[in-house]
């Protein structure tokens, strides 16, 4: 299972939701960007994995975060990068699947995308 999360504002509770569904520490190492880093206004795929069991049921759950995504004043094009990620991990399985050998097949598709709304008193 893949979820992305297109990733707003510092504060809406992302982590803390995944951390809280999964009931583990999905975010453990993750590294703050200094402030120049900040600046900088690009989109980037970040993947996290963790393996869950559950009742004898085994899940790899890698959540996909996008720090930068509407991060920019001029946001025209900052949905491309996640909309080519997730265009190409269907088209690796499909090359998979429609591969010979499709006995480790693993599935690296997209399956959930969660959008947090940052609340305002404005609207």
């Amino acid at each position: 299972m893949m979820v992305l999360l297109p990733h707003l504002e510092s504060g809406l509770g992302k982590s803390t939701l995944v951390n809280t569904l999964f009931m583990t520490d999905l975010y453990g190492e993750r590294v703050f960007p200094s402030t120049v880093d900040r600046i900088k206004k690009t989109v980037n795929i970040d993947t996290f994995s963790v393996d869950i069991e559950e009742k004898g049921v085994k899940l790899r759950l890698t959540v996909v975060d996008t720090p930068g995504f509407a991060d920019a004043v001029d946001n025209t094009d900052s949905w491309k990068p996640i909309i080519n990620y997730v265009n190409e991990q269907y088209d690796n399985y499909f090359r998979d699947e429609s591969g010979l050998n499709r006995r480790n097949l693993e599935d690296h598709r997209v399956h959930c995308c969660l959008y947090f709304i940052s609340p305002s008193a404005h609207g």
